[in-house]
């Protein structure tokens, strides 16, 4: 775990809880600059095709948000800073405005067969769409860059992994295909072999 993640999240009555249950709490390292990515978070962020953003309301209720596209939709633009396009959607605008009023994120990104876990910290910033068209360009496919209507932008103050203990492993469509179709061929060579032999 990352310096400047333990100092955010261990916060006194986090830590009066680890000593009641397990005798001692966490050292924290105060004053800790923010982390940058590594190539390990990189290489891992630009992998996934999905992840989902926290961000806390006006009424201090947190909400969680779903957001997918393709493989590396969500943009490292350097070692601080993550970017990606949204979309139009349900007009509700949640994450949104809750940004505006604070600009604190969390994202959690999920690799299921690997059973890897990746939390990024973060201040987020939204732009529109419509005033920086060269940035949607960068940021979306040529296809779909109409149906962009924001860019969200992320500075990053830290990450964390997570162990994989009690993560069950799930897969896309597309990785079960990739696993099944060599088998598949394999089958169906044989069964041709068969035949010819028949």
């Amino acid at each position: 775990m990352a310096a400047r993640f333990h100092e955010l999240i261990f916060t006194d009555s986090v830590r009066k809880a680890q000593q009641e249950y397990y005798g001692q709490p966490r050292h924290v390292i105060h004053d800790a600059a923010p982390d940058p990515l590594t190539q390990d978070e990189i290489d891992f962020i630009h992998a996934r095709d999905s992840f989902y953003m926290a961000t806390v309301s006006e009424t201090g209720w947190p909400y969680l948000q779903h957001r997918g596209g393709g493989a590396g939709f969500l943009r490292v633009i350097s070692p601080v800073l993550l970017a990606f396009a949204d979309y139009k959607g349900n007009r509700q605008l949640i994450s949104t405005g809750n940004i505006a009023a604070g600009d604190r994120v969390m994202l959690f990104l999920m690799d299921y067969p690997q059973r890897t876990r990746l939390k990024i910290m973060g201040h987020a910033r939204v732009e529109d769409a419509r005033s920086h068209p060269d940035l949607v360009a960068q940021l979306a496919s040529k296809e779909v860059q109409r149906n962009v209507e924001r860019l969200f932008f992320i500075d990053v103050v830290s990450f964390d992994w997570n162990r994989q203990q009690y993560i069950t492993p799930r897969f896309t469509a597309d990785e079960i295909k990739g696993i099944v179709t060599p088998h598949q061929q394999r089958i169906a060579e044989l069964e041709a072999q068969l035949k010819q032999k028949q």
